[in-house]
This record gives structure tokens, C-alpha cells and sequence, in this order.
């Protein structure tokens, strides 16, 4: 049981890894995304490899 919810932890742990260490995004919007996976999950985080960055970074 232990095993099962180990793995269903890591699940739902990979897609905020993945946008916490993104260098494709400023910091607000990591923020945002991170949010939005938190609270609706898998869904926000196939939105995010589809559309990030919403805006153009700043290329100073």
C-alpha cells in the first residue's frame, strides 16, 4: 500500500519538477503554472508543454 502511494506521489510531483526547473518561462508565470498544475493537474501541465512561454521573455 505504501508502494502504491509512493508512486502515485511521484506522479504528481513530476510535472511541477519539470516546470520548477523550465528555462523556457519568467518567474510570474512559473508561478502561474505551477498553480494551475497544483490545482487541475495533468491537464495544465500538457498546456504548459504545448503553449509556454505565453509571453516573449525580455532579452535584456
Amino acid at each position: 500500500m505504501a508502494f502504491t502511494i509512493l508512486i502515485l506521489l511521484v506522479f504528481w510531483l513530476i510535472p511541477l519538477v519539470i516546470i520548477a526547473r523550465s528555462k523556457k518561462v519568467s518567474a510570474n508565470e512559473k508561478l502561474a503554472w505551477l498553480l494551475a498544475t497544483i490545482f487541475v493537474s495533468w491537464l495544465s501541465f500538457i498546456l504548459f508543454l504545448l503553449l509556454a512561454p505565453l509571453k516573449p521573455r525580455d532579452s535584456h
